[in-house]
């Protein structure tokens, strides 16, 4: 919302300066996100009457003007603009005048010099040349009535500045120059002076035909007949220059007139060209099948979805947001019909973005906008049409207003005692009332209890909450003090057998990854592609087109990451992330923090693409494998051990992933990407991967203290031959069953797979796997027959299970 300080000054004028305005504004809840001047700096600068004009005697397109600037003698100015002639009022730089910067960044200095051999003493401006406008192209012509010798800057009111304010949703009241006044007027206590206008007599009876179709879509509609305007008229400059203060760009009188009660009074209208009316109007909503070719030239397909005005032949607008382009209004038009609606906010919301696009008026009624107030904001248009474009002949035809489903409101209670409490400041009934009665609400008050009734531009104020808001922001932030909390503050432990996510991201940093953090929104495709999931979380209102789903996996992000690091030429990459994944799950309930339907795990995922370390003179340069990733995921567990097992996996290589097992529970996925999406995803080499579910990294074994053994351990090494099929995992499981069910199986510290064999010796289907077992007997020396009962035990388990045989 922008406006000019000026302006808002005509309605309310706090004896504050401009920055102190600005504050107040913006500690109330109106945050003033720009103050600028309407106008660069600029000096000895008047209105000036040019009274005679003679051709330059050396030069065609150069003119010799006598300028009157007041001073009781003409000023010779030469002057080349194609629009200068006797008789017009001009903006004059006289000599010593210092006028905005040009190309260069330097001040322009007016100076007495000779131009083709004739002295100029000035120099005639154009609105480009002030920097008040992108025109240029001739001088800028002041009316008539302009005082000749007075400062231009005053006569301009260019020493006005232009508020922008940022507004939250629920401050629509405030989309208007006199909502802004309103605020200023409670906040300050200075009186607020209300535009006045007369009302135009009616002096014909004509009536448009209106039907309202769709009272949830329209609840009030008013209109008038206006015939025999000029619509030639030219818009007076004070309007001008308040639009233009306001972000809006002057089109014509009709549109202007519009466009500054909209601004002024915060009510969106519509003038139709009535001679391009076929019949009446029907409010209602869209048809499927339907188009209409708007103001801004895009036609679009309206539905059931979408509200329409159309007449007994076609649609001539989307109701609450744009005109149609058949009855617009032109240079031309003659007679119009003045439209101004409630129309309801959910109604309106979320249409003008199916459409891709916003308009003013869609942007005030998704909010809300006064339902009382359309007779009265129509004779105010009235009013200034008549004034502006009014001929001899015109004629105004009464209001028609119809009322059919407007706004109830229900009092909404607030206790002084709550108040006082959420605030945190001794309020009194006294205070709180004068505060209602300052921001024009009405109320009772019994037993410290108010009922308050929310006046008919105000939709913000439903709930008890909301009346506590609009104390504490009249009260004032700034004098609500800072008071430290008081509550019993007891030390909590954390459970020793877990860690906290800030350990494992440490962890994971000190393994040489960095830390990303990526959006839950994801594109539909990743998850299709990444995890199988052709049904998502779909989002349904999207911050961008592409993040349309919830993630259910955090491959597709660090994928991305991947690619954004790529793209800018760093050839190895190392990411992380911790955070949510959303999926579907019945059997969640709703809670503090859940939603019935959906469970919203934490996650761990880690990706390592390119070289296994940056090039170096003490090691041969190798791409990362399943194995480093691997060595990296089971440092993470340590002392836990991990168990791997093959597994299927949409987003990975079907023969280098495995699921991760940990206590007999699958807990995440490790692997290579997929091929099919190193070529979709345009990536030279397969970056490898892990997913693990965030509790169980989490999860750690408190340690136990146990002496250290007396007794010298031993080490054994076995060497089997199995067919290429078998996992080395089986193994491990074959050798972990027969420790179990053997009676010196603890005497087994640790098994390691230290080599793998293929080749000479064996058949082309075979293997050798070498183990080293590590042996210790705490309590005594162990013994050979002992070692050699629980290695035979061990490998005939292998035997039994997998066919394994020793290897000669």
């Amino acid at each position: 919302m922008q406006f000019s300080e000026n302006w808002l000054r005509t309605l309310v004028d706090p004896k504050m300066t401009s920055d102190e305005l600005a504050h107040m504004l913006t500690m109330s809840g109106l945050e003033v996100e720009e103050v600028e001047p309407v106008a660069p700096p600029f000096s000895n600068v008047v209105v000036g009457h040019v009274r005679e004009m003679a051709k330059h005697p050396d030069a065609d397109r150069l003119n010799v003007c006598q300028v009157d600037v007041g001073t009781g003698t003409l000023l010779n100015i030469v002057c080349g603009a194609p629009n200068v002639r006797p008789g017009l009022k001009v903006v004059c730089a006289m000599a010593g005048a210092v006028l905005p910067p040009g190309a260069d960044g330097k001040p322009f200095e007016i100076k007495v010099g000779k131009l083709r051999g004739v002295e100029s003493q000035g120099m005639l401006c154009s609105a480009k040349e002030l920097k008040l406008s992108e025109e240029g192209s001739g001088l800028l012509e002041l009316p008539d009535d302009a005082p000749v010798g007075q400062n231009f800057r005053d006569y301009y009111a260019l020493n006005d500045l232009k508020f922008t304010i940022k507004l939250t949703p629920n401050k629509a009241d405030c989309l208007s120059v006199l909502g802004v006044a309103r605020e200023v007027s409670a906040l300050t206590g200075v009186p607020l002076t209300v535009p006045v206008f007369r009302t135009v007599p009616v002096t014909m009876q004509e009536v448009l035909p209106v039907k309202i179709s769709a009272p949830d879509l329209c609840g009030r509609f008013s209109g008038r007949v206006i015939r025999n305007l000029n619509a030639k008229a030219a818009t007076p400059e004070w309007m001008k220059q308040r639009l233009e203060r306001s972000g809006q760009r002057s089109v014509s009188a009709l549109v202007d007139i519009s466009n500054y009660v909209m601004l002024e009074l915060g009510r969106p209208t519509h003038v139709f060209d009535l001679a391009k009316i076929h019949g009446g109007l029907d409010v209602r909503w869209g048809k499927a099948g339907e188009t209409l070719k708007l103001l801004n030239g895009n036609t679009v397909a309206v539905d059931e979805w979408v509200g329409v005005i159309a007449d007994d032949k076609e649609l001539e607008s989307l109701a609450g947001i744009m005109g149609g382009d058949a009855t617009a209004v032109s240079l031309d038009t003659e007679s119009i019909y003045l439209e101004a609606a409630f129309w309801w906010p959910n109604a309106i919301q979320g249409r003008a973005r199916k459409y891709n696009f916003s308009t003013d008026a869609a942007h005030r009624f998704e909010r809300g906008v006064d339902y009382a107030t359309t007779v009265e904001h129509i004779e105010r248009i009235t009013a200034l049409l008549v004034e502006i474009c009014g001929t001899p002949a015109t004629q105004v035809g009464p209001v028609d207003d119809q009322v059919v489903n407007v706004p109830q409101p229900k009092p909404v209670q607030m206790r002084t005692a709550r108040a006082q409490k959420v605030i945190g400041v001794p309020l009194t009934d006294e205070l709180v009332a004068d505060i209602f009665k300052r921001l024009g609400l009405q109320f009772t008050l019994e037993a410290g209890v108010f009922s308050v009734t929310a006046p008919s531009y105000r939709f913000d104020i439903e709930i008890e909450e909301d009346l506590i808001e609009e104390v504490a922001r009249v009260y004032g932030f700034e004098n609500i003090p800072a008071v430290a909390p008081v509550a019993p503050n007891t030390m909590r432990i954390a459970p020793e057998n877990t860690r906290s996510l800030f350990a494992v991201r440490h962890q994971l940093a000190d393994l040489g990854y960095q830390e990303v953090v990526n959006m839950s929104f994801v594109e539909a495709q990743w998850e299709l592609d990444f995890s199988g999931n052709d049904n998502p979380i779909k989002l349904q209102n999207p911050i961008a087109s592409q993040l349309s789903v919830m993630r259910s996996s955090l491959i597709g992000s660090l994928v991305a990451n991947v690619r954004y690091n790529l793209n800018r030429k760093a050839s190895r990459v190392r990411v992380f992330e911790l955070g949510a994944i959303y999926q579907r799950d019945a059997s969640v309930q709703d809670g503090p923090l859940s939603v019935a339907g959906y469970s919203q795990p934490q996650r761990v995922a880690a990706l390592a693409y390119g070289p296994v370390a940056d090039e170096q003179w003490g090691q041969d340069s190798r791409v990362v494998d399943y194995f480093d990733v691997k060595a990296d995921l089971e440092h993470l567990f340590a002392p836990q051990t991990l168990r791997f097992s093959k597994a299927a996996h949409p987003g990975l290589h079907p023969g280098r992933s495995a699921n991760i097992e940990l206590d007999g529970k699958v807990i995440g996925f490790i692997g290579e990407l997929h091929p099919r999406w190193l070529q979709k995803y345009d990536l030279p080499q397969a970056p490898v991967l892990f997913e693990v579910d965030a509790i169980a990294l989490q999860q750690r074994n408190v340690p136990k203290y146990s002496e250290i053994s007396k007794f010298p351990g031993a080490t054994r090494d076995l060497a089997l031959v199995v067919k290429q099929a078998v996992p080395a995992q089986d193994l491990l499981d074959a050798f972990a069953a027969a420790q179990a069910a053997h009676a010196h199986g603890k005497f087994v510290q640790a098994i390691v797979l230290f080599d793998e064999y293929r080749g000479k010796g064996l058949e082309s289907d075979e293997k050798s796997l070498a183990f080293r077992f590590s042996l210790q007997d705490t309590q005594n020396t162990l013994q050979d027959d002992v070692v050699d009962a629980l290695m035979s035990a061990l490998a005939e388990s292998a035997q039994q299970k997998h066919g394994a045989k020793l290897r000669s």
